[in-house]
């Protein structure tokens, strides 16, 4: 992906000529600046743009009928989504009026009080709703008070969370949640609270790794939260470990992963296998006419092989536990290893992206490089679709486990426990135990969101700028 973005520029001039040479007959005033930068990010890039009548090559004439357009929006947030195709096709396209705080989402860096959690209805009702943690990041205000993993909470500051509130309830820096008893689905108030505060924080996405040794199998067990390219190298060290162990199996945890860079799903697939450096892992679609372009002028921007000198396992087969919460670049791993390696997936199906984004800056070629320095704005819209080697990427509606095994209240487990339930379905499969695989819980309870969905940027796949 190197110089896919260098291009920008030039493809811009074939584009859409009258809005990057007449500036001088027909000029931005600066009021319209950054609503100018929405209209040609989202023209040039966006994936759907050929859906779109209002983002057409020939929809305006020269500058000014753009600008006699783009005055007709009060701001560049609602010129943006107006400029979307509906959002039961487009979940994830966003727009941030501070690029800072973008980059930061991205990169794993959050304003955040260290729970990650999950929501679910309760028993019998589809407004009501509690929560559950899900594990709680390290050196966080959470990690401080006395709450883990399984924890349950029914209303923030004495309130209960509804569908229609939780979003207002936990945007809040400081809140303090009402924890609960879980009987058999019932949700039973305790008297109990714990107060948390959001600080800025830096999540590694390595949670939890370790060795696992049964018999003859020296199980490697990976949970990973988010392919943030920062830590690359931490992950690289990870594998480097589990060669000096000699790792036979590997368990990798992706079930509360979101998402993150399509370049460290890339090298983490290449760290599972390591005998397909070179090959085809990964390609991109884009829209029409980026694509036409990119396949006539540079053809392996739009390729993801496999990479060498890194740590790798060489594996024929890898064990995968999945959630609902699984999204992006994680289902991108997932997909793109199948034709080359067997993947047995445990755990529920997934979330179902399989589109990818950049982040668009008001500069000459929408990197940062020479941004425009009058304001902060700055775009993630989806523009790219991925598949496999073969072409497949149709997952919209999740892919399937191939054993199907729902967390379950009643039991949890303790995360890297390997008597936790969908780890110790892949231990068992692993050392083939013919123990059968636990039954689905009588009492699961739907799941309604989690920690990382309230932003629509935690579950991103995305290309990085070079």
């Amino acid at each position: 992906m190197k110089n896919l973005f260098k291009t920008a520029l030039y493809l811009c001039l074939l584009t859409f000529t009258f809005s990057c040479t007449d500036n001088d007959d027909n000029p931005v005033p600066a009021s319209l600046e950054v609503k100018d930068f929405v209209w040609k990010g989202m023209n040039l890039y966006y994936l759907w743009q050929g859906d779109v009548p209002d983002l057409a090559d020939d929809r305006f004439a020269n500058q000014r009928q753009l600008n006699t357009f783009l005055e007709g929006f009060d701001e560049p947030t609602t010129l943006f989504n107006a400029l979307r195709v509906d959002t039961s096709i487009d979940r994830f396209s966003v727009i941030y009026s501070d690029y800072s705080v973008l980059e930061g989402v991205l990169s794993g860096n959050t304003l955040n009080n260290g729970m990650d959690f999950a929501l679910r209805y309760k028993t019998g009702s589809n407004t009501d709703i509690y929560g559950w943690v899900r594990y709680i990041i390290p050196n966080s205000d959470a990690a401080t008070k006395p709450i883990q993993r399984g924890t349950i909470f029914y209303a923030i500051n004495g309130t209960p969370l509804t569908v229609d509130n939780y979003r207002s309830l936990l945007a809040n820096d400081t809140y303090t949640i009402n924890l609960a008893d879980y009987d058999g689905g019932n949700i039973t108030p305790n008297g109990q609270t714990v107060s948390l505060t959001k600080t800025a924080l830096a999540e590694n996405p390595i949670l939890l790794n370790t060795v696992i040794t049964n018999g003859s199998h020296k199980i490697g067990y990976l949970m990973y939260n988010g392919f943030y390219s920062t830590y690359d190298n931490q992950l690289n060290s990870v594998f480097g470990s589990f060669q000096t162990q000699n790792v036979t199996d590997l368990v990798l945890d992706l079930r509360y992963n979101s998402g993150g860079s399509i370049s460290t799903a890339t090298k983490l697939a290449s760290m599972i296998t390591g005998q397909f450096t070179g090959q085809l892992f990964a390609k991109q679609q884009w829209n029409a006419k980026a694509q036409s372009y990119y396949e006539s002028n540079s053809p392996s921007s739009l390729e993801n092989r496999f990479v060498g000198n890194l740590n790798s396992l060489n594996l024929n087969k890898v064990y995968v536990l999945t959630t609902n919460a699984t999204a992006s670049a994680s289902e991108l791993v997932i997909n793109c290893l199948k034709p080359y390696i067997t993947v047995v997936q445990i755990g529920t199906t997934t979330t179902g992206k399989n589109v990818g984004s950049i982040t668009l800056y008001d500069s000459p070629t929408f990197a940062k490089q020479n941004v425009n320095p009058r304001h902060k704005y700055a775009m993630q819209p989806i523009v790219l679709k991925i598949v496999d080697k073969n072409g497949f990427g149709d997952y919209t509606s999740g892919i399937a486990p191939t054993t199907p095994l729902p967390e379950s209240m009643d039991d949890l487990g303790i995360l890297g426990n390997p008597s936790e339930p969908l780890l110790n379905a892949a231990i068992n499969q692993i050392i083939g135990s013919g123990r059968p695989t636990p039954s689905r819980p009588s009492n699961l309870q739907r799941n309604f969101a989690d920690l990382k969905s309230l932003s629509p940027l935690r579950t991103e796949m995305y290309i990085e700028r070079n």
